[in-house]
């Protein structure tokens, strides 16, 4: 039939095979009288053997009923890994699943598992979310941070985050936190953000597992008996801080000292060195040694120890 009209074996081939899966062809050589009639689509494997024409009706009404098998498998496949994954995640993705009383930690070292627990929490949470960011802000992710906050926003979600003062001085970050208070999202700034930190639902608190190592990975903790604490320390240092804003030109207090030269006061009379205070300020050791110095003239102080005692007795640490 082939050559009668006129076309290639390879063609002839392909033409053939495509009969045989719409199960328009049943090869009836003996090797085929199993299966092949009742699975359109089963490809021979013989180029001679002889084929019988089936009716296109029986043909069409064979080859539903192999695609409804198929997918009737293949949704029962698919419930079984829904349920799987449902009772691998469910914990964490039901966020009251977890009691009062209870408590979960998870010590988290991969950085692509930090990253993924990050966009997790930001997806389930359903009343709040807080957060407070001292390092460097990735200015390549800003716009997607940006769409992400409308999102939660627009859900109902509080939205409240706190920077280091010293990027509202930085144009694209600051035209960054406009746009986010635009949207909804509450923007405070500080002199000193203690850690990276982000609270969700009071269920979730995803904190530095050392804040003095960046690399040394980060903490999960479920659980509001746990995650009450951190909220705790959120809230003092949202209240310390200043609206988005209000800070950009930063007036001096009764004491006739700036908010940052304060901050540097309260961390000295602490005991820290100035490594730590250069890094919780996000300056430069020269700007604390300036600052420092600035404070030690206004007390009319000759040594930080003296300083610390002045600034003490006239009650400028209360």
């Amino acid at each position: 039939m082939a050559q009668e009209l006129g076309l290639e074996p390879a063609e002839a081939g392909a033409l053939r095979s495509e009969l045989e899966q719409l199960g328009l062809l049943v090869p009836t050589d003996p090797v085929h009288t199993t299966g092949l009639d009742t699975n359109p689509g089963w490809v021979h494997d013989t180029a001679d053997d002889t084929v019988a024409a089936i009716d296109p009706e029986v043909a069409l009404l064979r080859l539903l009923e192999h695609e409804q098998a198929t997918l009737r498998e293949r949704l029962k496949q698919t419930d079984e890994a829904y349920s799987r994954l449902e009772m691998l995640a469910g914990r964490f993705l039901r966020a009251g699943s977890v009691s009062n009383s209870e408590v979960e930690v998870e010590v988290l070292t991969d950085y692509r598992r930090i990253q993924q627990v990050v966009e997790d929490v930001l997806d389930v949470v359903h009343d709040s979310i807080a957060s407070m960011h001292p390092g460097a802000i990735d200015t390549a992710t800003l716009d997607r941070s940006l769409s992400r906050d409308k999102r939660m926003v627009d859900e109902g979600v509080r939205v409240r985050v706190i920077y280091n003062q010293r990027f509202a001085s930085v144009p694209a970050l600051a035209e960054f936190f406009r746009r986010q208070a635009g949207v909804g999202v509450e923007v405070r700034l500080s002199p000193v953000v203690p850690m990276n930190m982000i609270l969700g639902d009071s269920q979730f608190a995803l904190l530095p597992a050392d804040p003095e190592d960046h690399t040394a990975g980060a903490i999960l903790a479920r659980g509001p008996a746990l995650v009450r604490s951190y909220l705790a320390v959120y809230e003092y240092c949202w209240h310390t801080s200043a609206a988005f804003g209000e800070e950009e030109d930063p007036e001096r207090g009764g004491d006739g000292l700036t908010e940052q030269q304060r901050a540097a006061l309260r961390m000295l009379a602490s005991g820290m060195k100035d490594e730590k205070i250069a890094r919780n300020l996000g300056v430069s050791l020269r700007t604390v040694s300036r600052l420092l110095s600035e404070v030690m003239q206004a007390l009319g102080a000759s040594s930080r120890f003296e300083a610390g005692v002045r600034a003490t007795r006239m009650g400028w640490l209360d």
